[in-house]
């Protein structure tokens, strides 16, 4: 069985770039420019795009820009421009092509770039894809669903079978002893 796109870790065109090293933060841990785009909240495949669209030298300023916004950088401002450079390199050039997602993924992506309030409304005119977050967090009930709900209810059957004292779900019947 494959893994569905977005838990997968497949080969994308960024990834030289994504796991290039910043080095080390203030507590000795090794830093990626996946990791640390990952801190600040910034979807590291959609920069790393971005990036590459840029000519070399505006792309480099701006991932020293985002990288100066660490939170716990070490003393490393004076190399920053050589670090961000070096990364920069690692960045395809020319067209390359999109990381596959899924439906959810994309309107998800769309969501987030609709303003509070407004989730109706399309992000992007001509978008094939648009939904509210009702739609995206009400799971369909499947196939799956149901064999799963009928084991659970054969399960408590038989739990309630074993644990009444006669073994069975008939009422005890008294028996009158008749003389003859």
């Amino acid at each position: 069985m494959t893994l569905r796109p977005e838990y997968s870790l497949g080969h994308s065109a960024y990834n030289d770039f994504l796991f290039g090293s910043l080095g080390q933060d203030a507590a000795g841990t090794e830093v990626t420019v996946l990791s640390a785009l990952s801190r600040l909240g910034i979807d590291p495949w959609q920069e790393a795009a971005r990036l590459a669209s840029l000519p070399r030298d505006a792309a480099a300023e701006a991932l020293a820009a985002t990288i100066q916004r660490l939170p716990d950088r070490t003393g490393q401002d004076a190399e920053l421009p050589k670090i961000s450079a070096r990364l920069v390199a690692l960045l395809p050039e020319g067209a390359v092509a999109d990381i596959p997602q899924t439906k959810e993924a994309r309107v998800a992506s769309r969501e987030a770039a609709v303003k509070p309030g407004r989730a109706s409304e399309k992000v992007e005119p001509g978008a094939s894809v648009t939904a509210t977050r009702a739609d995206v967090a009400k799971p369909k009930a499947g196939l799956t669903t149901w064999l799963i709900w009928g084991a659970l209810a054969l399960a408590f059957y038989f739990l309630i079978v074993q644990l009444s004292p006669t073994g069975s779900l008939e009422p005890e019947r008294r028996e009158t002893q008749q003389g003859s």
